[in-house]
């Protein structure tokens, strides 16, 4: 058996990435229609367009590397969308539901930050620097998303959902 270096481990995140991208991709828009707030669905349909752009420099990536643009199915945020499902679910018409949906947000936002970190230091390593600043845009972005949902969180919905409580 051959032995497996970073740059294998690389193209096999690389993969994970994508197929987790795909398929955030699908789940944004059943998010922003689950919201209640306004400000909260339109925030989900911004980060639809913006994963879309994601996927793109994505694809860029494996060109560079020389590789088919590929998904591998991603236990992980397979697990992390059933819970924003479970979420939508339980939580429907509640005054909770878009605090649960931000906290679902920001998991997927966590793991993304995580991979694109990652990502981005073997990038380095391995040298690929037009890679290294693909990479560095989408983590910036992520970033930047996780920052705007907390702050929706801590300004509006967050006091929203503990509605049922206040009036009680």
């Amino acid at each position: 058996m051959a032995t497996k270096t970073l740059n294998d481990l690389f193209y096999d995140t690389l993969k994970d990435i994508y197929y987790a991208e795909r398929q955030i991709l699908k789940a944004l828009p059943k998010m922003a229609r689950a919201a209640s707030d306004e400000k909260l669905k339109q925030a989900f349909l911004q980060h639809k367009e913006e994963t879309q752009g994601q996927i793109e420099r994505l694809q860029q990536v494996f060109e560079i590397i020389g590789k088919r643009a590929q998904g591998k199915t991603c236990e992980a945020i397979q697990g992390i969308i059933a819970e924003g499902e479970e979420i939508m679910e339980e939580f429907k018409d509640t005054p909770a539901i878009d605090a649960g949906l931000i906290s679902s947000a920001q998991a997927v936002e966590h793991y993304e930050i995580a991979r694109y970190g990652t990502l981005k230091a073997w990038a380095m390593q391995l040298g690929h620097k037009e890679v290294v600043s693909l990479l560095d845009a989408t983590l910036k972005e992520e970033s930047k998303t996780d920052e705007s949902l907390t702050q929706l969180a801590e300004t509006a919905v967050n006091a929203a959902g503990e509605g049922a409580r206040k009036a009680a």
